[in-house]
């Protein structure tokens, strides 16, 4: 081979080269980074750890019984149950968010289990989302059995 067809093999490679990355630069599809639009609905905002103490302390002192209709159990066994199953249950709190206290987690439980209600309908009851929901009731109902 001389130096002309040389250089211009070499330049043919150098061309081939070029295109082959241009093309896979362009295959690879790049999605610009987007802001998410809320980091937690606007439902699930406002549940607070007073408004929840404040809700059971109602359907507490609710003449009717209405605490255990929604838990099935009256408060003492509520509260018996729950200082046996809060040290297994109990999450810590992040910088993010507060953690889902140990008792709203057991009245969530103990309300799937006492009527089958659906996550979705759990969801607006107790303001947790349904996919937080499906996560308790496993945690909780394994904390209950080796309770």
């Amino acid at each position: 081979m001389d130096a002309v067809e040389v250089s211009a093999a070499t330049a043919y490679c150098a061309f081939a080269y070029y295109n082959y990355v241009e093309i896979f630069c362009q295959k690879k599809i790049k999605k610009p980074w987007k802001k998410r639009r809320w980091w937690m609905k606007n439902i699930h905002r406002n549940r607070t750890t007073q408004t929840i103490e404040n809700q059971f302390l109602e359907l507490n002192f609710e003449p009717s019984g209405e605490f255990e209709n929604l838990t099935h159990l009256n408060y003492t066994d509520f509260q018996y149950l729950l200082s046996k199953v809060s040290p297994i249950i109990s999450k810590k709190d992040t910088h993010w968010r507060l953690a889902i206290p140990a008792k709203l987690r057991l009245a969530i439980t103990l309300r799937y289990l006492a009527t089958g209600d659906s996550l979705k309908s759990l969801h607006f009851l107790f303001k947790v989302s349904s996919e937080i929901i499906s996560k308790i009731v496993p945690e909780v109902c394994t904390a209950l059995v080796e309770v």
